[in-house]
């Protein structure tokens, strides 16, 4: 997993409360069996018109909105089912941050184990970079150390990440990362567990 120190991006303002895992990445796109290739499913409902046209209203095929790595969201993002695949498809539609005033639960967890920085900051605070990010292009710097967002005219705002899923994300590590750093430790536990075995059943070799 690549590691986040920082980051600088376009802000994407997503307007709507409560948008759960099934808007993020319908259903019907669950049967890949690989993590990638998820982004060009993403909101898939909403970027794209009954046609397979994409619908011009929607933010993230606005041009000034191009190339966005931040999301901008409201209350609750990320509810409904427990679907990994939703971080999965943010992530891979370039996605690295999201900001918004709350998020479902286990959504939240699970972008912490994808990469994604999901960030809690108030609703008046949200509001303000809404209306930033409505008025013209809108880029925000994230720096994960010092956990501020600031924006190009200098204000900036402080959030909190749990202190150990903060120090997985600096040093880029996932579960199965997270686990080898105590590969030593694992190994001599299995070596210890295996000895009385061996002396039970001893291992017998063939006689040619």
């Amino acid at each position: 997993m690549e590691a986040f120190v920082r980051h600088q991006g376009i802000v994407a303002p997503l307007d709507r409360p409560n948008v759960d895992t099934d808007a993020i990445i319908p259903k019907q796109f669950l049967k890949r069996v690989e993590r990638s290739g998820f982004g060009q499913f993403l909101f898939y409902d909403w970027r794209f018109l009954p046609n397979g046209e994409p619908d011009p209203t929607f933010v993230l095929n606005q041009p000034r909105y191009a190339g966005a790595s931040i999301l901008l969201a409201r209350n609750n993002f990320g509810c409904g089912s427990s679907r990994e695949h939703a971080p999965w498809a943010l992530a891979d539609y370039g996605f690295k941050v999201i900001i918004a005033p709350s998020f479902a639960d286990i959504f939240h967890n699970n972008c912490f184990k994808n990469g994604l920085l999901p960030i809690v900051l108030p609703e008046k605070d949200v509001e303000y970079l809404f209306q930033q990010a409505g008025q013209g292009q809108c880029r925000l710097e994230v720096n994960l150390e010092d956990q501020l967002v600031r924006d190009d005219e200098g204000t900036t705002w402080k959030f909190q990440v749990d202190p150990y899923r903060r120090e997985r994300l600096l040093k880029g590590l996932d579960d199965i990362g997270a686990t080898l750093l105590h590969a030593d430790h694992i190994t001599a536990y299995e070596q210890s567990v295996r000895k009385p075995y061996q002396k039970v059943y001893p291992t017998t070799e063939s006689v040619t």
